[in-house]
């Protein structure tokens, strides 16, 4: 039963069991956390410490409790520290029993949050900080007690499982996500993609953060290094020069309303609910005023905000109902064009009466027509003092405030209505993205549009039995799959472009190109800003061309158009640039396994091929082990499709390529040893998912290979199987980890694969709140969360679908039946049914298995047999059948 939260004082209560413990841990005045004085700023108080990583992230510190004797518990208060600049929001509470409960959401003024649990018997019980802000996080004080009978009661409202929208929860591990991890105002991957965001940060909690009660503002564009078009609705007397810690608002989670393409959320210093959805290129706001009051509807349009810096403004109130203009957008983490620019129209259903301005911190202007802020001559200079992160900015442009107010008076129980359409190729385009999109006025019909389109793309794959949460998991899963990465092209098929020469300062000026037209004009495909596709082998590549076939032709179109412009294949494209984030040449894999797949019908065959050997070196690195890997695999992935299409040398040459892991094998270790990116020896070795014949041969056969790393998954397990970059022996917080459990059935040890795929899903990505839910590091845009709903499928492809003859392996479901809905523009049969016997949390066991009736021996079935249709049974069980899957 879910624990009981309340904000409240503590009422009377049995002895406090805190002060009776030994306290150990991080930080300064371990003891103050258990001394009796609260909410005293800077008096009785532990501080854990919480340094900043350059790239945002946050060390947390912990803190543990060891009574002398065994303590019957079942309820913990906790107090944050009263100061509003340290705010611990976020912590895990792990026993001695090996039992967790999760508190969020913790109030930043120090107020009491208790949580009561189901009684335990533990002798220590230590607290783990997952989220907060600051550099000295900790708590003011720490209770523990014994309450006999204590109610317990959910944190909040489960979802009604009406249809696959409700299933979604956008709220989960929000904790620990980035700048674009949830934004319920897009459609699957739509341009727009709004949302508020709570924290302004690109990782570690960024964006909208379920832990955080502040609304900072409401950003139209939460992309891979990109954020745009900030705006914040306001009454009464507002200074905007202060940005974003001027204007902010608590909110509540008690009257919000969060889902797939819709969110409503009531900003409590503004007496104003806020209402937004979306369609493909345009954002859809209705405001509700309780009060009459003076109103402003801010836009920001100069400051760092989540991913970005926003520079070089234009806007021109065009009308009273109509306002246009653009922005840069400069500062990027990760590489990416140096300058890039948001073309955007705001429409109100209402006309305003003047529009205002502000620059910096002193110049505001009053009642103008238009407002320009332009970007000095300058050269591109290192700036590390913004987040604690390492970024390029304008010299002479300081973190300089600026932007706009449209000025109106607002009644009580007024609505006003605002669209806001983009482009990133011209004013032109945003505006016909507007007219062509959301030609109306009529919120609720965009807000079902939105439901009916994101509950069609989410149906595909269609669900019976699970567990609630299991469920409700998935769906998140797939919301993510299909969130992630979005659109950079026009309605008319036009995209921008920076993928020139640069110029002294490094800026490359905007080529506005368009996408190859089919015959009745129409643009043949989307264009895509992406985080890097790095080693999604592993589950994008395989889960979308599962329900969404038309995504991996769309997307291997897109990369072959990068490359058509810019002459290589793109690893994380952004804002029509190349960032070169990660390393080889992942496009190919996905190209690859669309190809093999009979997909790819959105560009020619042979142009896909020659932009992969283009982009692809003659000889892989070998400094670093990781590369090593990751490139051979690559290599191997497109030797395949060179000997299917008579091209035997190159063929011979990159399966050549494809053996170069071996070199860093150590007999000693019996492990691939050297340098890695994001990973180490343990993770890292078993990722050779081509050649794990020649891996097990390498190490003294399966038995062997199974042993070890059976061992690393035991080793692992009270860790849920996650860790930091390069942390533990195995680790599915992040990509190079993600095909080790799946790696037994390739070593004749089927029923290992089938017990570990069902821990890790239930451990690492088994969460649904705010905490944890992908295993609390690293979900980038979809990656982790295709694993998880593979997992829950019982589906999976090591080799990531690029063999000859793509096959699909086999684990155990977590529901009674799925029933994936076949694309007939790609595939001859209609539906693909996998049926389970005996389901149950215990029974991760394949006992036997049956094709379209006929018994299935092996743990895997075709690509072929997928594609015709047709019905998988699997029966499950407790224990192992150890001779079911077992390959001669």
């Amino acid at each position: 039963m879910a624990p009981l939260y309340a904000v409240a004082d503590a009422p009377t209560r049995p002895l406090n069991l805190a002060p009776l413990a030994e306290v150990s841990g991080d930080g300064e005045h371990l003891r103050a956390l258990v001394d009796g004085i609260k909410l005293k700023d800077g008096l009785g108080e532990w501080i854990g410490g919480s340094p900043n990583k350059w790239h945002g992230e946050i060390d947390y510190p912990s803190v543990t409790l060891t009574w002398p004797k065994p303590q019957t518990v079942n309820t913990v208060v906790i107090y944050d520290r009263p100061t509003l600049d340290e705010h611990m929001a976020a912590a895990v509470l792990t026993f001695s029993d090996g039992s967790k409960e999760h508190l969020f959401a913790v109030p930043n003024d120090g107020s009491a949050l208790e949580l009561v649990f189901e009684p335990r018997t533990v002798e220590w019980m230590r607290l783990d900080v997952v989220d907060g802000v600051g550099t000295q996080i900790g708590l003011s004080e720490l209770e523990v007690f014994h309450q006999p009978g204590a109610p317990l009661t959910e944190l909040k409202p489960r979802l009604e499982l009406s249809d696959w929208v409700s299933h979604v929860d956008p709220t989960i591990e929000t904790g620990r996500g980035r700048w674009f991890f949830s934004t319920p105002g897009s459609r699957p991957f739509g341009m727009v993609s709004a949302a508020p965001y709570t924290r302004n940060k690109n990782q570690g909690g960024g964006g909208y953060n379920y832990n955080s009660d502040e609304i900072l503002g409401f950003t139209q564009i939460h992309n891979w290094i990109m954020s745009g078009i900030n705006i914040m609705p306001t009454t009464g007397e507002v200074d905007p020069r202060l940005g974003e810690q001027g204007w902010k608002s608590k909110f509540s989670h008690d009257n919000e309303i969060i889902e797939a393409g819709y969110h409503k959320v009531f900003l409590d210093r503004y007496q104003t609910q806020v209402e937004y959805t979306s369609t493909d290129r345009a954002a859809f706001y209705r405001l509700n005023y309780e009060q009459d009051a003076k109103a402003n509807l801010l836009l920001q349009l100069g400051g760092f905000v989540g991913a970005a810096s926003y520079v070089d403004p234009k806007v021109t109130l065009v009308s009273p109902t109509r306002l246009e203009g653009s922005h840069g957008m400069t500062d990027r983490l990760w590489g990416g064009p140096r300058l890039s620019h948001v073309f955007f129209v705001i429409e109100l259903d209402r006309p305003v009466d003047r529009m205002d301005g502000w620059v910096g911190p002193e110049q505001r202007f009053t009642d103008i027509q238009s407002f320009d802020n332009p970007l000095p001559e300058g050269r591109i200079v290192k700036d590390n003092h913004r987040d604690h992160i390492t970024q390029f900015m304008f010299q002479d442009v300081p973190e300089e405030r600026a932007g706009v107010a449209l000025a109106f008076d607002a009644k009580a129980g007024e609505e006003v209505k605002v669209k806001i359409g983009i482009s990133y190729t011209s004013l032109e385009n945003a505006r016909k993205n507007l007219e062509a999109e959301l030609p109306h006025w009529d919120f609720d019909r965009v807000r079902q549009e939105s439901r009916d389109e994101w509950n069609e793309w989410l149906g595909k794959v269609a669900i019976q039995g699970g567990s609630e949460d299991t469920r409700i998991k998935f769906y998140t899963d797939l919301w993510h799959v299909l969130l992630g990465r979005h659109k950079i092209d026009d309605i008319n098929g036009e995209y921008p472009s920076y993928m020139g020469k640069g110029d002294e300062r490094g800026i490359v000026p905007l080529t506005v190109q368009r996408v190859p037209l089919d015959e009745d004009g129409q643009p043949k495909h989307h264009m895509y800003n992406s985080d890097s596709l790095w080693l999604t082998m592993w589950n994008l590549n395989i889960i979308w061309g599962l329900g969404w076939p038309e995504v991996m032709d769309e997307f291997s179109a897109s990369m072959v158009e990068y490359a058509r412009i810019g002459g290589t294949l793109p690893r994380g494209p952004s804002a029509g640039g190349y960032t070169h984030i990660m390393s080889g040449n992942p496009a190919s894999s996905l190209i690859t396994a669309t190809w093999q797949k009979g997909l790819l019908t959105k560009v020619d065959a042979d142009e896909v091929y020659d932009a992969m050997k283009r982009t692809h070196p003659r000889r892989i690195k070998m400094r670093n082990a990781g590369i090593a890997v990751q490139g051979s695999f690559e290599y191997w992935a497109l030797a395949q499709m060179a000997k299917e299409t008579g091209r035997d040398q190159d063929a011979a040459e990159f399966m050549a390529q494809s053996h170069e892991w071996k070199r860093f094998y150590d007999p000693d270790k019996k492990l691939l040893s050297g340098n890695w990116m994001e990973a180490n020896d343990w993770q890292g070795t078993f990722g050779v998912s081509h050649d794990i014949p020649g891996l097990s041969a390498l190490m003294g056969g399966d038995e062997v290979l199974a042993q070890m790393l059976n061992h690393a998954f035991e080793t692992e397990r009270d860790s849920d199987f996650v860790f930091s970059y390069g942390e533990g022996k195995i680790s599915y917080a992040n990509q190079p980890g993600l095909s080790s459990a799946h790696v037994f059935n390739h070593v004749n040890h089927p029923w290992l694969s089938q017990y570990w795929v069902r821990r890790v899903s239930q451990q690492a990505y088994g969460g649904t709140n705010p905490n944890i839910g992908y295993g609390g590091h690293d979900e980038d845009q979809g990656q982790m969360g295709g694993v998880s709903a593979l997992m829950k499928m019982g589906l999976f492809s090591l080799r990531g679908t690029s063999s000859a003859e793509p096959r699909y392996e086999l684990t155990a479901p977590e529901f009674d039946e799925i029933q994936i809905q076949l694309d007939p523009r790609y595939y001859d049969g209609e539906m693909f049914t996998i049926k389970t016997y005996n389901n149950a949390p215990e029974h991760p066991y394949i006992q036997k298995a049956k094709l379209n009736g006929k018994p299935l021996n092996s743990y895997w079935f075709s690509h072929e047999a997928f594609a015709a249709g047709g019905v998988l049974e699997l029966w499950l069980g407790a224990e192992p059948n150890k001779d079911w899957g077992v390959e001669p």
